[in-house]
C-alpha cells in the first residue's frame, strides 16, 4: 500500500484572488469540489485546470486516482504542468454504478492525495456521502459534472465552471502560447463567488483579469 498522507499541513497554493473567496483565504482539502462540463471543449479546458491544482497537490504524498467512462485524458500532457504521469492511476469503467463505487472506495483511502472522477450527473445524498468520506480519509475529490441538465443542490464544498480562452502568443515564443481558462466560482461554502480569466504560465496561475467576487448574501439582495 502507500503511506498516508502527512497531517496538519497546510496547502499554500498560488491561486491569487481565488484565495480570498475561499474560508480562512485558503483552498479546501479534505473536501469534494465540483466541476460543471457539459461540452467536450468545456471538459478539455476543466481537465488543464484540475491538472494545475493537482500539480500543487501532488507535492504531499500519496498518488491521484483518475475514474470516468472512456477517459479522454492524455497522460503525458500532465508533464506540462510538472506532474509526473506514473503518479496518476487512471481508471476506465463502462457502467456509471460502478464509476460511482470507484469514486467512493477511493475517497476513504488515505493513502491518496485526490482523487478525480467523472460522473453523469451529481445527487446530494452521493454528494453527502462522498464528502463524509473525505472528511474521514483526508483526500481531496474534484468530481467532473458532464450533465448540466442535473446540477442540483449538493453537498460539495464548491461549484466550478471552467472554460476555455484564446491562448496569446508570446514575443519569439513558438507555439500557441500557454493554455488559458474563465474561471467561475459559482458556489462555496461559507465563502464569495467570482470569476477570473487565468492563465497556466512557467508552472503557476498567472492572473489576466479579476471580477469582484461577492458573497450568496449579496447576490440576493441585488437580485
Amino acid at each position: 500500500g502507500f503511506a498516508s498522507p502527512a497531517r496538519g499541513q497546510d496547502f499554500c497554493a498560488d491561486l491569487g484572488p481565488i484565495n480570498h473567496s475561499f474560508p480562512n483565504h485558503s483552498f479546501p482539502l479534505r473536501a469534494v469540489h465540483e466541476f460543471i462540463s457539459g461540452t467536450p471543449e468545456d471538459r478539455a479546458a476543466t481537465c488543464g485546470f484540475i491538472a494545475g491544482m493537482l500539480s500543487m497537490i501532488m507535492h504531499r504524498p500519496g498518488v491521484i486516482l483518475w475514474i470516468g467512462s472512456k477517459l479522454q485524458v492524455y497522460p503525458h500532457g500532465f508533464r506540462s504542468f510538472g506532474i509526473d504521469p506514473g503518479k496518476i492511476i487512471f481508471v476506465s469503467l463502462e457502467k456509471e454504478k460502478d464509476i460511482l463505487w470507484a469514486i467512493e472506495e477511493s475517497m476513504k483511502c488515505e493513502g491518496l492525495s485526490a482523487v478525480v472522477g467523472e460522473l453523469n450527473g451529481l445527487s446530494f445524498d452521493i454528494s453527502r456521502r462522498l464528502q463524509l468520506a473525505v472528511e474521514k480519509s483526508h483526500v481531496t475529490g474534484f468530481i467532473i459534472n458532464r450533465n448540466t441538465r442535473s446540477v442540483n443542490a449538493n453537498a460539495c464544498v464548491s461549484r466550478w465552471r471552467i472554460g476555455h480562452l484564446p491562448a496569446e502568443a508570446y514575443a519569439q515564443m513558438p507555439g500557441i502560447g500557454f493554455p488559458r481558462w474563465n474561471v467561475e466560482l459559482l458556489k462555496v461554502r461559507n465563502g464569495k463567488t467570482g470569476n477570473w480569466q487565468v492563465e497556466w504560465n512557467s508552472g503557476k496561475f498567472r492572473f489576466i483579469s479579476t471580477t469582484k467576487a461577492i458573497t450568496i448574501d449579496e447576490r440576493r439582495k441585488t437580485g
